[in-house]
């Protein structure tokens, strides 16, 4: 079913669909961005599609929505244990195509790399239904297309936005919602052809241990501060660590939480008895690139980056993943003429 509906049409059925739906979309957050009196975009609960940034790229992605910053896994007595309550609500998340293929990533991740999958991950997953923002023109430091991330067929429904709003439902438990708002056409959604940036893979069956080992990488060394910020921003980044947290009250009781952590970052990789792996940082760089674009897709047929390009827009050192995966696509590319 597609139809044609006004904003205020729209707003009717969002009305309807948060008495069952919590509802997430791109927001604009006055003043708290980056530098002094910016704003950031992230996501949010909206009730208005006024409220949704639709011309802007969100900082930071949508999984946070389904792989919380910090999540609450049980709360510990000295005598016992229990889980938090499960909000019955389900969800509806606002989003491009790069990130519903970045969210197809975290499924590989938590539900299908091995035999037991992530039930707290799952328990969020389930509830999740897609309103695919239509995307053609990209933002200036996109490269989903090279990634083969621009485009999708999972989601409930997908949105064109304007003046009036074009609305292709798939999903059957939504068109009851939204049968009546407005007039019947024709419309299917359209998806961004080519990026302004372009990135060369590499050819994963040809990368050998020289590639590990080269220089390009002392680069990163002197440029990369560690703050994470990459990690935090990429919408396929899923490490995590544990913390408990002990109340002022009662030293015996409290709560065990997962909280994000990152390659990047000092202490991620530090063991018992004070020995750390990738001190340099330099070595986290190369770690993260041939995860993305090596390593997984070894393991799953397709690369783990999918180029939304938040990495490049996010750090603070201007360090661009788009070139460093350049680098190494030549970099190979020489080394199989020699």
């Amino acid at each position: 079913m597609a139809l044609r509906l006004s904003r205020e049409a729209f707003n009717h059925a969002l009305k309807d669909l948060s008495k069952e739906y919590k509802i997430y979309a791109p927001i604009r957050l006055k003043e708290i961005g980056r530098f002094s009196e910016t704003d950031v975009v992230r996501y949010g609960e909206i009730s208005m599609v006024e409220e949704i940034v639709t011309d802007e790229k969100s900082h930071f992605s949508p999984k946070e929505i389904l792989f919380p910053i910090t999540q609450t896994l049980f709360y510990f007595t000295e005598e016992e244990y229990k889980e938090p309550k499960e909000d019955g609500k389900k969800i509806i998340i606002f989003l491009r195509p790069c990130d519903i293929n970045g969210v197809k990533r975290l499924d590989q991740i938590f539900l299908q790399n091995g035999k037991d999958k992530d039930i707290y991950y799952e328990c969020l997953r389930e509830k999740v239904k897609f309103f695919m923002m239509e995307c053609v023109e990209g933002f200036e430091s996109c490269f989903c297309v090279s990634m083969d991330a621009n485009k999708t067929e999972n989601y409930a429904a997908a949105i064109r936005f304007g003046e009036e709003l074009l609305l292709e439902v798939k999903d059957d438990g939504l068109m009851n919602i939204f049968q009546g708002l407005g007039k019947e056409t024709n419309f299917t959604p359209e998806f961004i052809e080519e990026n302004r940036v372009k990135v060369c893979l590499p050819d994963v069956n040809k990368i050998t241990l020289e590639l590990f080992e080269h220089e390009m990488w002392k680069e990163y060394s002197q440029r990369c501060i560690a703050c994470g910020r990459c990690n935090f921003v990429c919408s396929t980044c899923s490490c995590w660590t544990m913390q408990d947290i002990f109340y002022d009250e009662n030293k015996n009781n409290g709560e065990r939480r997962r909280v994000w952590a990152g390659c990047h970052v000092d202490g991620f990789t530090d063991m018992a008895g004070g020995h750390g792996f990738r001190k340099n940082y330099g070595d986290r760089m190369r770690f993260k690139t041939m995860h993305k674009i090596n390593d997984f897709k070894k393991r799953n047929g397709y690369h783990m980056c999918v180029g939304c390009g938040r990495c490049d827009d996010i750090c603070p050192e201007y360090i661009s993943f788009s070139n460093c995966i350049n680098k190494v696509t030549k970099i190979v590319g020489e080394e199989r003429k020699s």
